[in-house]
C-alpha cells in the first residue's frame, strides 16, 4: 500500500514538472473524403471515372534523407469511400527499371524494398492504430500501432484486399479495407490518418503528415486528419469462423495416430469499438513454430506471442514504460503452453473495447488437462486504461490463475506514462512510472515489483534512464521474468549525427551502462557498452564496432553446458563486436558479426551470418548460421545453430515456405513446412507438415517424430 502512495505523489510531482513544457505549434493537415459512386474494377489501374472526383493527396514530402525537401518522385494518394469500406487508389511515379521489390508473400516485412505504409488512428486519440503496407508486387502487410507509435505489431492480422500494376509511370495499387476488420469509434465523422512511402534505392521516405525526423510514420499525434467519414454499416457485426482439421502424427516407436477435429471462434462487435470473442476448442496448427537460439546466460530467453486469438486487441495488455522482457505482467504464451508442450485450450472469450476515454480489455481462458504435466485450470486477466491529457494514459492490470493451478495465485498492477511530442516545439518526451504486487502462495518474501523510465526518443540524441525493483518473491503465475530479487538500473545516451560526407548518412555514437544488484545493493551483473564506431553508407551498407566491458557475479554455480560448470564468485570480462550489413535493397545481402574477447573463466568467439537470395519475388532464400566456440578454464565446446528458409511466393494469395533447423545441442534437425491459399479475404487453407530426425552418431540419423495437417479456416460475416 505504502508503495502505491509514494506512486501518486511522483505522479504529481511529474505532472507539475513537465506539463508546462508543452508548446504545440503543430498544423494538422485535412483532406475530406467523398462516398464513392460507380464501379471499381479491382486490378490496381486507376482508369475508372470515380478516381477523377476522389479526394486526393496530391504531394507526399521528403523526411530522409532531407527533412521537409520534395519528394524526388511524385505520389498521389486518392481515398473514398462507402458504407462499409474505406477505398485507397494510389500512384507511385519512378521509373519502372528502377523499383526495388522482392517479395509477393503475405505478412512480410516490407521495410526493405519500395513500398507505400498508411495508418489509421480510428478513435483519434492519438495513441491505438492500424497499419497496411504493400509493395509495387501486391505483396501485403498489417500490423497494430504499439508502445505509443514506436514499434509495431506485427502479427496483428486485418482482413483487406490489394492489387498492384506496374506500368511506364511507376506503379500503382487500389485498396479496400473493410471497416468491419478494425475497431473504431462510432459516432466519430474523422480518423486520425497518415502515409509514408519508402523509395529503397535511395533510402528515401516521403510523407503526407509528421513531416520531422523525431516522428515515425506511426507517431499518431502528429497524423493529419480524413474527414467525413459516414455512419458505417457493421449489419449484425458478427463474424463467424470454423476451422476442420485432418492430419496425423507419428513419434518413433509409436504407430501413426490419425487426427480429426473442428475448433471455432465467434466475434460479435457489440458497438463499433467493442468486440466480444468466444472460441471453442482452439487450434493454432498454422502458426509457425519457433526460431531456435543459443543460450549462454543464466536466464531464460523471451519467445514472442504468435497465435491469433492472443494477438488480437493484445495492445490493451501492454503495461508501463521501458519494462521490456525483464517484467511482463501478463504474458500470454503463458496460456495453452506449458515447457514448450501444447495445453489443450477448451473455451475461452474475449471482450475488448473503449467507452469515451478509457479502453478495457478481459480474456478469460480454460485449459485441459495434460496428463503429467499440468491440470485443468482457468486463467483469466483484465487490463482498464484511461486516457488522459493529450497522449498521456493511467492505467490498472490484474490476473488470476496459475498454469500448475496453484490457488490463490494473482497479481494486480497499476502504471501511468506522461508522454508529448512538441517538446521543445518538436521534441519526443516519455515518463513513465509503474507498481506491481504478485501473490503466490508457495512463496515467501517482497512481492513487490515497481520502477520509473524517463525517455528522450529523437532523431540527433536518444537518451533513456530507468530504474526497475523486482522483489524476491515476486512472481506473477501468468506473466514472463526472467529473475527475482534485484534492482536494475540503465542509461542509455545515443548521439546520431548525419555529416555533409556524400558517401556516409549517419554516425551512430551509442553508449549504455546497465547494473544489476540484489536487494542488499551488491552487484549481480554489469554491462558498458560503447560504439565508438558505427555508420550508415548512402549505399545503405553499415558498419559498427562496440567495445563492452562486463561481469557477473554467480552466487550459486552455473552450468553453463552439460558437464562445464562455472563455481561461484566474480568475473570480469572484456568483450568486442565488429558488424557488417550489406544493403538489403540488393538482390543478394547480408549480414556478419563477429562478438570477440574474454568471457567468464576464458574466451568466447561468437560468429554469426545471415544470407538472403531474392532471386525472383517468386523464390526467395534465407540462411543463417552461429556459431559460438567457448574456451573457458572449465572447460571447452562449441555450439552451432542452422537455420534456413525457402519461399515460394506464386501470388499475394499463395505460398509455399519451408523452415530448417539444426543445432548440435539437440542434434536434431526439424522442418516446418507451410502452404497458405488465400482462397477469399476471410477464408485460408493450410497445409503443414513437420518432420523432426536426430543424429544418434557421427555418420547415422533416426527418425524422432512427423505430422501432418490440413487447416480451412472458414470465415463468414453477417
Amino acid at each position: 500500500m505504502k508503495m502505491f502512495i509514494s506512486l501518486k505523489y511522483y505522479l504529481l510531482l511529474l505532472l507539475t514538472l513537465f506539463s508546462f513544457l508543452t508548446n504545440s505549434i503543430y498544423s494538422q493537415k485535412v483532406i475530406v473524403i467523398k462516398k464513392y459512386k460507380g464501379k471499381i474494377e479491382f486490378d490496381g489501374i486507376l482508369n475508372e471515372p470515380l478516381w477523377e472526383s476522389a479526394s486526393s493527396i496530391e504531394a507526399l514530402t521528403m523526411v530522409e534523407p532531407f527533412e521537409n525537401f520534395n519528394a524526388s518522385h511524385k505520389t498521389i494518394v486518392n481515398i473514398v469511400v462507402d458504407e462499409e469500406n474505406i477505398i485507397l487508389g494510389i500512384i507511385c511515379y519512378d521509373e519502372p527499371s528502377k523499383i526495388t521489390a522482392f517479395s509477393k508473400a503475405r505478412d512480410v516485412y516490407l521495410g526493405n524494398e519500395d513500398n507505400i505504409k498508411f495508418v489509421f488512428d480510428t478513435y483519434c486519440d492519438k495513441r491505438n492504430g492500424y497499419i497496411f503496407a504493400i509493395n509495387p508486387f501486391g505483396a501485403r502487410y498489417d500490423a497494430a500501432v504499439t508502445n505509443r507509435g514506436e514499434r509495431e505489431n506485427s502479427n496483428w492480422d486485418g482482413v483487406w484486399d490489394a492489387k498492384t500494376s506496374i506500368n511506364s509511370d511507376g506503379w500503382s495499387a487500389e485498396i479496400i479495407i473493410p471497416v468491419k476488420t478494425m475497431s473504431f469509434k462510432s459516432d466519430l465523422q474523422e480518423w486520425g490518418f497518415n502515409i509514408e512511402r519508402r523509395i529503397e534505392r535511395l533510402l528515401e521516405k516521403d510523407r503526407w503528415s509528421a513531416i520531422k525526423r523525431n516522428y515515425n510514420v506511426t507517431s499518431l499525434s502528429n497524423a493529419g486528419l480524413i474527414k467525413g467519414l459516414p455512419i458505417f454499416d457493421l449489419g449484425l457485426g458478427l463474424l463467424m469462423k470454423l476451422s476442420p482439421i485432418i492430419g496425423f502424427h507419428k513419434n518413433d516407436g509409436d504407430n501413426t495416430q490419425f487426427d480429426i477435429d473442428i475448433s471455432g471462434d465467434i466475434t460479435k462487435r457489440i458497438t463499433p469499438d467493442i468486440s466480444a470473442t468466444l472460441t471453442v476448442n482452439t487450434d493454432f496448427a498454422e502458426t509457425e513454430v519457433d526460431s531456435r537460439r543459443t543460450n549462454l546466460t543464466r536466464f531464460p530467453l523471451f519467445f514472442p506471442e504468435k497465435r491469433t486469438f492472443f494477438l488480437e486487441g493484445a495492445d490493451i495488455y501492454d503495461f508501463g514504460l521501458g519494462l521490456g522482457s525483464d517484467v511482463i505482467p501478463f504474458f500470454s504464451r503463458k496460456i495453452g503452453l506449458y515447457d514448450g508442450d501444447k495445453v489443450p485450450i477448451v473455451v475461452g472469450g474475449k471482450l475488448n473495447g473503449k467507452l469515451g476515454n478509457t479502453n478495457f480489455g478481459g480474456m478469460y481462458v480454460h485449459t485441459g488437462s495434460v496428463d503429467s504435466l499440468v491440470p485443468a485450470t482457468d486463467l483469466g486477466v483484465v487490463r482498464i486504461k484511461q486516457n488522459i491529457f493529450q497522449q498521456s494514459n493511467i492505467g490498472i492490470i490484474a490476473t488470476s490463475g496459475d498454469p500448475n493451478r496453484l490457488k490463490n495465485s494473482w497479481l494486480i498492477g497499476a502504471d501511468f506514462t506522461y508522454q508529448i511530442s512538441d517538446l521543445f516545439d518538436d521534441k519526443n518526451f516519455l515518463i513513465g512510472i509503474w507498481g506491481l504486487y504478485s501473490n503466490r502462495p508457495d512463496l515467501d518474501g517482497d512481492k513487490t515489483s515497481f520502477g520509473i523510465k524517463i525517455d528522450y526518443p529523437n532523431d540527433l540524441f536518444d537518451i533513456t534512464a530507468s530504474y526497475k525493483y523486482i522483489g524476491d518473491a515476486f512472481q506473477p503465475s501468468l506473466g514472463f521474468l526472467p529473475r527475482t530479487g534485484i534492482k536494475h538500473y540503465r542509461f542509455g545516451l545515443d548521439y546520431m549525427p548525419r555529416p555533409t560526407l556524400d558517401f556516409i548518412r549517419q554516425f551512430f555514437f551509442e553508449s549504455s551502462l546497465l547494473l544489476v544488484t540484489d536487494l542488499n545493493n551488491q552487484w549481480e551483473s554489469y554491462s558498458i557498452f560503447t560504439a565508438p564506431i558505427h555508420f550508415l553508407m548512402e549505399s545503405g551498407d553499415r558498419f559498427e564496432f562496440n567495445i563492452r566491458p562486463a561481469g557477473e557475479r554467480l552466487t550459486e554455480p552455473f552450468e553453463i553446458e552439460d558437464g562445464v560448470i562455472l563455481p561461484v564468485g566474480e568475473y570480469n570480462y572484456m568483450r568486442y563486436r565488429l558488424e557488417f550489413e550489406t544493403a538489403s535493397k540488393r538482390p543478394v545481402s547480408g549480414e556478419v558479426t563477429w562478438w570477440f574477447g574474454t568471457f567468464y573463466s576464458g574466451t568466447l568467439n561468437q560468429i554469426e551470418l545471415s544470407m538472403s537470395f531474392r532471386f525472383t519475388s517468386n523464390l526467395i532464400l534465407d540462411l543463417n548460421y552461429e556459431k559460438n566456440i567457448v574456451d573457458l578454464r572449465e572447460g571447452a565446446f562449441q555450439q552451432d545453430l542452422f537455420g534456413g528458409r525457402i519461399e515460394l511466393n506464386f501470388s499475394p494469395n499463395l505460398q509455399l515456405s519451408s523452415f530448417v533447423q539444426y543445432d548440435n545441442e539437440s542434434n536434431s534437425i526439424g522442418t516446418n513446412t507451410r502452404m497458405r491459399w488465400t482462397i477469399t479475404p476471410l477464408t485460408d487453407l493450410y497445409v503443414v507438415y513437420n518432420h523432426n530426425i536426430n543424429k544418434i552418431t557421427k555418420d547415422k540419423w533416426r527418425f524422432d517424430s512427423n505430422q501432418f495437417i490440413l487447416k480451412l479456416s472458414y470465415g463468414l460475416w453477417y
